[in-house]
């Protein structure tokens, strides 16, 4: 298969060194000019393309000549109109891809457009405009958007936090004192099961359905973050003793991943071989 991914970052990168290494032919965008050398001595086709929301790049059409596109796109921070200029960025690819050979889409979104509700929550679980953050709620309308299409077919995948490599979590809170929410269930999820998952939708040809994709084990954040940092030689974090234990907290289900992809976990547990978090 010919892929484009929109978005060679920290996982658009490595993912299009997988499908380039399964035999596909991939074509990746990057915003930034110094990285179209890296992307042309890994045999990846670099385009210059930023979304402004509209489509800024020059001699692009051979982008859009693919059978499948990755958009790995995420809302902007820092923005006071993130949900709608998110929509009009992800409005702006769903228009070019109703002109183009493309009828393929898997689209990058994220566990945040849940809203803060506890207990175990599964991919029908959202409620338009719920989510905890504007970013979720940019997510969820961009999910919408794009699951209407009909000159293309989409899946989605809601990756939880994302670990591996030079992404280690336990930076997140090493030294910090009395941190809240010390019994809350993490939902994350290491890079090669990212690659792995997408690299197994499009191996199977997955279209319209969206999936969790978070590992099996959900640790608490007392219990993670603290063997997480001493992993790395960092001062652990300290939690607030005397918050209320029996809270209950939102735990993201895989089932429907590992059953309809037939899926199994390269790091099923955040806490399994902690010190290979950045190997």
């Amino acid at each position: 298969m010919t892929i484009s991914i929109l978005g060679c970052g920290w996982l658009g990168l490595p993912l299009a060194e997988n499908l380039r290494d399964s035999g596909h032919t991939v074509k990746g965008s990057t915003t930034s000019a110094e990285k179209l050398n890296l992307l042309r001595n890994k045999n990846i086709t670099p385009f210059l393309l930023e979304l402004t929301p509209q489509i800024e790049c020059e001699e692009c059409n051979d982008f859009w000549d693919s059978d499948l596109l990755v958009l790995n796109i995420p809302p902007g921070r820092g923005r006071d109109n993130i949900e709608e200029y998110h929509l009009q960025q992800i409005n702006t690819v769903a228009e070019q891809l109703s002109g183009s050979p493309i009828d393929r889409l898997i689209f990058i979104s994220s566990t945040s457009v849940y809203p803060p509700q506890p207990g175990i929550v599964a991919e029908s679980d959202t409620e338009k405009g719920n989510a905890k953050r504007p970013s979720g709620n940019a997510l969820l309308k961009a999910e919408t958007l794009l699951m209407e299409q009909e000159s293309f077919d989409t899946t989605i995948i809601r990756f939880g936090g994302l670990y591996g490599y030079d992404r280690n979590p336990a930076h997140f809170l090493a030294g910090r004192k009395n941190v809240s929410g010390g019994n809350a269930p993490i939902n994350l999820i290491h890079r090669d099961d990212c690659i792995g998952i997408i690299d197994r939708i499009i191996d199977k040809d997955v279209r319209g359905e969206i999936f969790n994709g978070v590992s099996d084990g959900h640790p608490p954040k007392n219990m993670y973050y603290p063997a997480a940092a001493e992993s790395l030689g960092l001062e652990p974090p300290s939690f607030d003793e005397n918050e209320d234990k029996d809270k209950n907290y939102k735990v993201v289900s895989n089932r429907k991943l590992k059953e309809l992809l037939d899926y199994r976990f390269t790091y099923p547990n955040p806490m399994d071989k902690l010190q290979l978090v950045e190997s």
